[in-house]
């Protein structure tokens, strides 16, 4: 989703307008990939990164994943 969310500067031109477009479906599934209060949280951080010019190399989606993957990782060591 990372990758979707910087293709917009394919196309210099329009991409902060692409961006607009994108940030409230980047942000929809964000919420329904990770869910509960991460997905919460993640999904509005996630809109604001995409909605806000030149933020796009924020790699939001893979840092909630590398989040996630601690926090299952703990919870089966435990």
């Amino acid at each position: 989703m990372d990758v979707i969310g910087m293709a917009s500067y394919i196309f210099p031109a329009i991409a902060e307008f692409i961006d607009v477009v994108w940030a409230p479906i980047s942000a929809y599934i964000f919420f329904k990939l990770f869910g509960g209060k991460i997905g919460k949280i993640g999904a509005f951080i996630n809109f604001l990164e995409e909605i806000i010019p030149f933020t796009d190399i924020i790699p939001s989606f893979t840092i909630a994943w590398f989040i996630r993957r601690k926090e299952i990782t703990q919870r089966i060591t435990k």
